[in-house]
């Protein structure tokens, strides 16, 4: 086709030229960010949006075809874009940073009606807080059915749910958690066996982002029957258990001076005898603080990190029960009494990436965090010396980037998701035993035998955790939709969620 009386050809070999090198640029961002591929991906997209920019501008300056032409494909490539931005819903982004649409006639979440629930919760004493009982991950005393094809989870309920990454917790067939419904953040309690709501506590306030999302971001924590949940904004609220009822409230950012962070509050309170402590990052020494869990007064104060995303965590350190939590600096270890910080630990690499997943205790007062984005892990041992207490580092390691899924350790190694795929890490080098699969930003949970990992696709998967390989169980489709919630086992009950729907199943059991 020649352009419009010039005679000319028209330049095709631009276009190609434009495509052959966005190709090789796409191809080069995601294989040259290996070690981020989230930073790999959002190269890959602007080259993309690049390519198509160009192919725009060589359409209508530099193509040589005939005016008529271009007017024409131009007019359709914007009548298609009207048609389709009209016809899809953007919901955020993958773990990946992948963005995700819907088309909007899809249908939501409904309520579905499954298999009766026997009235009992098993083995284990409940799901109070975030991460469980022991707040790390770990169910034990549940013994899982190891064949899922011959015994098959069955579905209780599902439901359609307000938008939110938090989690469930769950005391007795009290499951508990926080949702977004137009402007206001509800803390809402549903019966575990049915799935019917039981009470809800409303709190004007929205938190919404184009990359994180809607909603809330924590899990509450459940403790001599009050609720304690801290909403995306900073509202701190103390409920009971049986009602609903406010016991106290308190808005964290405005009266400790903390910054609301990018993404929200994220923090889920922690509950140790009779305080709730919270990572906030307020001024004057109150990055960490620790409320009367009674009646919401000050308690103590410590540290001046500035705040990230992980949760409060106690451990047993060189002879001394502390409270640890992961911010931007590092990790700090804090005195349970008085809130003074003992030590600091400054992981300098990559300080600017997000601090979320929560630190892992190893055996010989060892501890190791990790966060994605590239920066991977690092392993500290604690000491006790005569005026305090030593860090030693004794290891930095890219085998394992935890954006923000929380990692577990079993027998010498530890298994969480490397950027999206699970593998497996000795904890002694920091080396990888194996990695394999790829299954998103997900969670796990773990149990004395098996390793339940939730893919951020909403499958369901049970392995058996081993430094050989990874041997797949069972699987199911446990949710549609993004899941990056953290899931709750409640005996037999296997309580999920995500920002559009929550389901209950019962695992076969041996």
């Amino acid at each position: 086709m020649s352009g419009q009386g010039s005679g000319k050809p028209v330049r095709w070999s631009w276009l190609i030229v434009i495509w052959a090198l966005g190709l090789i640029g796409v191809v080069a961002a995601i294989g040259l960010n290996g070690s981020d591929r989230q930073a790999g991906i959002m190269a890959a997209i602007g080259i993309i949006g690049f390519c198509v920019g160009l192919s725009g501008l060589w359409l209508i300056a530099f193509s040589r075809l005939p005016w008529k032409v271009r007017r024409g494909v131009a007019g359709l490539a914007i009548v298609a874009f009207m048609g389709l931005a009209g016809s899809v819903r953007y919901e955020g982004v993958s773990g990946d940073l992948e963005p995700i649409f819907r088309w909007r006639w899809s249908s939501g979440a409904e309520v579905v009606k499954g298999e009766a629930a026997v009235d009992s919760i098993g083995a284990n004493q409940g799901f109070p807080q975030f991460l469980g009982a022991t707040r790390n991950a770990h169910v034990p005393g549940i013994e899982l059915a190891r064949d899922w094809d011959a015994q098959a989870p069955e579905l209780i309920w599902k439901r359609p749910i307000g938008e939110a990454w938090s989690g469930f917790a769950v005391q007795g067939t009290r499951a508990i958690t926080q949702e977004q419904t137009d402007a206001f953040e509800r803390i809402v309690q549903y019966d575990l066996l049915s799935g019917e709501p039981v009470w809800e506590h409303r709190v004007e306030a929205r938190y919404d982002n184009p990359l994180g999302g809607i909603g809330p971001r924590s899990t509450p924590a459940i403790s001599e029957g009050r609720v304690y949940a801290l909403g995306a904004t900073g509202t701190m609220s103390c409920l009971a258990i049986d009602s609903g009822e406010v016991i106290w409230e308190v808005d964290l950012c405005e009266t400790y001076e903390a910054p609301l962070p990018d993404w929200g509050m994220a923090s889920s309170p922690l509950v140790h005898e009779d305080r709730v402590i919270v990572n906030v990052g307020g001024s004057s020494e109150r990055s960490l603080i620790a409320l009367d869990k009674a009646t919401g007064d000050f308690v103590w104060g410590g540290g001046n990190g500035r705040i990230h995303w992980s949760s409060p965590m106690t451990y047993p350190i060189a002879g001394k029960l502390q409270c640890l939590i992961f911010n931007k600096r590092g990790l700090t270890g804090h005195d349970l009494q008085t809130g003074e910080v003992l030590w600091e630990y400054e992981w300098t690499k990559s300080t600017g990436t997000p601090r979320v997943a929560i630190p892992v205790a190893l055996p010989g007062d060892r501890i190791v965090i990790s966060s994605g984005y590239g920066a991977g892990a690092a392993a500290i041992r604690i000491a006790k010396i005569e005026d305090g207490f030593e860090v030693e580092e004794l290891w930095q390691s890219l085998h394992l980037k935890s954006k923000f899924n929380n990692f577990v350790y079993r027998d010498g190694y530890l298994y969480g998701l490397d950027d999206g795929m699970l593998a497996c890490v000795d904890v002694e080098t920091g080396r990888r035993a194996w990695k394999k699969g790829r299954y998103g930003h997900g969670q796990l949970l773990l149990g004395d035998d098996w390793l339940l990992l939730m893919a951020e696709s909403g499958e369901a998967m049970l392995f058996e955790p081993t430094p050989e390989e990874p041997r797949l169980l069972g699987r199911f489709q446990a949710l549609e939709g993004k899941s990056w919630n953290p899931p709750a086992l409640v005996g037999p009950y296997l309580l999920v969620r995500n920002y559009r729907e929550a389901a209950c199943y019962r695992l076969p059991t041996l």
